[in-house]
């Protein structure tokens, strides 16, 4: 497989996936949507038509680990997210380390004035935003 240029994060939850795009060129990403998910499983028709339309090189799916490093049982089905998807799409999909991107996400939507709560507009796109960025940035030009 070629580097990957263009790629998809995934902030993975139970009841909403946040999703980013990111480009390898510039090391930048950007929030893009919240999908909406039952008991941990998206709609995959509405999946496969961002796929189609961004058609991205790979697919990062952020991995929620303890806050010592061990695995969660969040972390257990966002790995399974991410298996998921590299069967479904036949893409390469990566996980990695989340920790506290939720919370710098909510950080974030506070001091941009959106007083009143974050709970108002989803943070998850912007969590998959930042994970996408943190991964781009331990990856120079998008090498895995």
């Amino acid at each position: 497989m070629s580097t990957p240029r263009l790629l998809l994060g995934f902030d993975y939850g139970t009841r909403q996936i946040g999703v980013a795009v990111g480009q390898a060129i510039t090391g930048q990403a950007r929030e893009l949507c919240v999908l909406r998910a039952q008991h941990g499983t998206p709609d995959w028709a509405q999946l496969e038509r961002l796929l189609k339309e961004w058609q991205p090189d790979a697919l990062i799916v952020g991995l929620p680990l303890n806050m010592d490093g061990s695995p969660s049982e969040m972390s257990c089905q966002a790995e399974k997210f991410g298996r998921r998807l590299a069967g479904r799409f036949n893409l390469p999909v990566y996980t990695h380390d989340e920790r506290l991107t939720t919370f710098e996400a909510k950080g974030h939507r506070l001091r941009q004035g959106q007083h009143g709560g974050y709970r108002e507009k989803p943070v998850d796109a912007l969590a998959a935003a930042l994970l996408l960025e943190s991964w781009l940035a331990e990856h120079p030009a998008g090498e895995p």
